[in-house]
């Protein structure tokens, strides 16, 4: 569905094949968009998103039994990732969630939220819970940077303190403290009917409006992959970034378990998520898919491609672990190949169960 914010005062829409369909793409300078996410504060409109909701007594042990997080543990009023994996531990939907009210409120791209949806739906048996479609009632807008807390407290929101944190909103939705991008972010899931007047209520106190080309680019920054795009049908999670923020390494009984712990236990994953920095001399680009490659050798795939304000023109890259982080790389297809360069500091350590700690710092 269409955003009425794309009729905003300077609102661009996004081009043909841009995965950010039906919201504003940029309000006219999307590089001072992110200064103002890094300096100040912006509202971004998220609201392509789909929003599922899981409600009845047994939710949360539902939950646990389905998907790579540790529902069970999950108190009221609290928010975390997850992930549903097939037999193989291969990635097949990444969602954040959100418990609050009496339900778990699962925000995830549209583009996978039919087939999320029905499987949810066929996993019910007896088990005493309720999935539905809730993407006609809430809307997301995230909220970014130093200053957002101030103008989430000149509309009456008071910003959750504690990591992943959720606070009920008046007159309906919530408000959830993210760990990304940046240390500042708050995710409102409002009243979709509500969407424009808590927008305008939003750039009234401040906040910048932005679009998903700035908050890509951050997201890119941050080392955070998106489903489908960032990934593909072989991608683990520990590829991805998605151990710890969206998989508990404590618990088991769940489809794919067993990869997720072979591999943190006593194995490596055969790729890494990696920040590139490209030659951004030539008016082409790479684009999602595109190979990347060592002498004309296939090493890994394209992401996201992102113009940043600061770092240039960046992309995120499945590459093979076999491959040195200081080796020069060529990316892209033959008509829009460009060379390439590891940030080195986006290279994980080697154990796969720790992340890149400088990675997760960024947003705690």
């Amino acid at each position: 569905m269409n955003s009425p914010l794309l009729t905003a005062p300077g609102a661009v829409a996004p081009f043909d094949g841009n995965p950010d369909q039906g919201v504003p793409w940029h309000f006219g300078d999307p590089f001072a968009e992110q200064r103002s996410a890094v300096r100040s504060a912006v509202v971004v409109d998220r609201s392509n998103r789909a929003v599922l909701a899981v409600s009845g007594d047994d939710r949360l042990t539902w939950l646990h039994s389905l998907t790579s997080q540790h529902f069970e543990a999950l108190g009221e009023d609290r928010a975390t990732e997850m992930l549903i994996l097939d037999v193989q531990g291969r990635v097949e939907h990444h969602a954040a969630a959100a418990n609050v009210g009496g339900a778990v409120y699962l925000d995830t791209g549209s583009e996978r939220a039919g087939d999320l949806l029905g499987y949810l739906t066929k996993m019910v048996f007896w088990s005493k819970v309720e999935v539905r479609d809730a993407s006609a009632d809430l809307a997301l807008l995230t909220v970014l940077g130093p200053e957002a807390a101030g103008v989430l407290a000149a509309v009456g929101v008071t910003a959750p303190d504690a990591p992943h944190g959720v606070v009920a909103l008046e007159g309906g939705g919530f408000a959830r403290r993210a760990s990304w991008p940046g240390g500042h972010a708050v995710d409102l899931l409002v009243p979709r009917a509500e969407l424009a007047d808590r927008w305008g209520r939003l750039t009234g106190a401040g906040a910048r409006p932005a679009g998903s080309w700035a908050f890509e680019a951050l997201r890119v920054e941050s080392l955070r992959p998106r489903l489908g795009v960032d990934t593909d049908e072989k991608t683990i999670p520990h590829e991805a970034n998605w151990i710890d923020e969206a998989v508990h390494l404590n618990k088991g009984c769940y489809r794919g378990q067993e990869t997720v712990s072979k591999v943190h236990n006593v194995g490596r994953p055969p790729r890494r998520l990696l920040l590139l920095h490209l030659d951004g001399s030539r008016e082409v680009q790479p684009e999602t898919g595109d190979p990347v490659l060592v002498d004309d050798r296939v090493v890994g795939r394209v992401g996201t491609v992102a113009l940043h304000h600061e770092l240039g023109t960046v992309a995120l890259a499945l590459v093979k672990r076999s491959v040195p982080p200081e080796t020069e790389l060529l990316v892209g297809a033959e008509d829009r190949r460009v060379q390439a360069a590891v940030d080195p500091d986006s290279v994980p350590p080697d154990t796969p169960g720790l992340g890149r700690q400088a990675a997760r710092n960024l947003g705690r």
